[in-house]
């Protein structure tokens, strides 16, 4: 497996990276998650303290049927942000797909990018080599998260990558993208896509696991987001065991704890 270090962190390492989800958007689907401006700067101190050793910073909510916000709204809201986190020495990850947000982000101390289109915009895909950010790339075609079977998943992932190799970017980090990104998914898609995760390791790139709290959970346990905490870890475990590298996380300490005891249980 490729391996590189993200501002001194080591990215796939035996032991996965946990990123914790410094959700901005109050129109996100897990309201418990919400963190206005003003509590920023405390809630990323508590995360770093809490065991989060990168911080994904998202300004916009791109569940199904949420709210749309402008381009300048979220870049207002990555900068304001940004600015509530300076002198800490903190490992920051910009959760965006607009290049307009991540170049505002840029004039900040910033370590990683996420693009959930996985570099369908061309002009994502250069900033970011210009920038020589890591970054993290979802299987995407047309839409984010617009893959719905295996085989599609594959076929987006391979897509992403010659995306990634045109521009020179090199140190990837994989989301195979499960969630509900589009009204066509289904829950049974996504756990599909957890079974058959481990099949992932192919493509020789750390894996993300981001299944805090999402839809698929909630329709088998029939909990809303804020019950759906038994479940994310069940199966944060499962995706530990078979390969995850990096996993991004609402809920810090008791990732952390899973994190541990998987880690401890595979020695």
């Amino acid at each position: 497996m490729r391996t590189f270090h993200v501002k001194g962190i080591h990215i796939g390492r035996p032991c996965p990276v946990l990123m914790g989800v410094l959700n901005i958007s109050p129109e996100s689907f897990y309201p418990g998650s919400f963190v206005p401006i003003s509590a920023v700067h405390e809630t990323a101190v508590q995360m770093i303290a809490d065991g989060a050793e990168i911080l994904d910073i998202g300004a916009r909510s791109t569940a199904p049927g949420s709210p749309p916000i402008s381009v300048s709204e979220e870049t207002a809201r990555i900068k304001e942000s940004l600015h509530k986190l300076q002198g800490e020495d903190s490992v920051i990850s910009i959760d965006t797909m607009h290049p307009e947000v991540l170049n505002a982000a840029l004039h900040f101390d910033i370590h990683l990018a996420n693009d959930i289109s996985g570099l369908s915009n061309p002009d994502m895909a250069k900033l970011i080599a210009d920038a020589g950010l890591p970054a993290v790339l979802m299987a995407s075609g047309k839409a984010p998260g617009d893959a719905r079977s295996l085989k599609d998943t594959h076929d987006s992932i391979r897509n992403v990558l010659t995306r990634a190799r045109d521009q020179g970017i090199e140190d990837i980090i994989l989301d195979p993208g499960i969630g509900k990104w589009i009204p066509e998914r289904t829950a049974e898609d996504d756990w599909e896509l957890c079974r058959h995760f481990h099949e992932l390791s192919a493509y020789n790139l750390p894996l993300l696991v981001a299944v805090s709290r999402k839809s698929f959970i909630g329709e088998l346990t029939g909990q809303s987001p804020t019950g759906r905490l038994a479940g994310t870890l069940a199966v944060t475990t499962r995706l530990i065991e078979n390969g995850a590298s990096v996993i991004r996380a609402h809920d810090i300490p008791e990732t952390r704890d899973v994190i541990k005891s998987v880690m401890h249980l595979m020695r």
